[in-house]
């Protein structure tokens, strides 16, 4: 049982880390609520749907901003659907980068959605590392026998 309370406790503090920095909202707690026996794997497979919706999403902005006659509606548009992805995993400060990001797509702003799109890459950079740690703990809670804690 010491290597499982181990990782819990590790888990819980790898955690609160990432709320007290920002990298995650209350929406991942409200995940984390979901997931139970019946589906142990539940924040496993929102946070990789996550991550290969968010890798698709930065392609397709980056494709959209190196246009000749950038179309700001399509690039507003992936900024809209980054931001909804973003904010349903908890993601905050990804979230935040894009609500910046739509505001230079309003204004027409190419320097300025070029800059956000490296800020937005930067921050989900971030937080998929984060994220990745955080579900190698999870898998090493389950694998020892123990259970995933839910922060309250």
């Amino acid at each position: 049982m010491e290597i499982v309370g181990k990782l819990q406790k590790q888990f819980i503090d790898f955690i609160n880390a990432l709320y007290h920095e920002g990298f995650l909202d209350d929406q991942f707690l409200q995940l984390q609520k979901l997931q139970d026996e019946s589906s142990p794997d539940f924040v496993f497979e929102v946070v990789t749907l996550f991550f290969e919706d968010s890798e698709k999403i930065i392609n397709n902005l980056a494709a959209t901003l190196q246009q000749q006659a950038v179309d700001f509606k399509q690039v507003d548009s992936h900024v809209h659907q980054f931001k909804g992805s973003s904010s349903s995993v908890g993601a905050q400060r990804v979230t935040n980068a894009c609500i910046a990001f739509r505001n230079f797509c309003e204004q027409k702003n190419l320097e300025g959605c070029v800059q956000c799109l490296q800020h937005v890459k930067h921050e989900y950079f971030l937080v998929k590392n984060k994220l990745e740690t955080l579900l190698r703990l999870e898998q090493q809670i389950l694998a020892a026998g123990g259970t995933i804690p839910v922060l309250s």
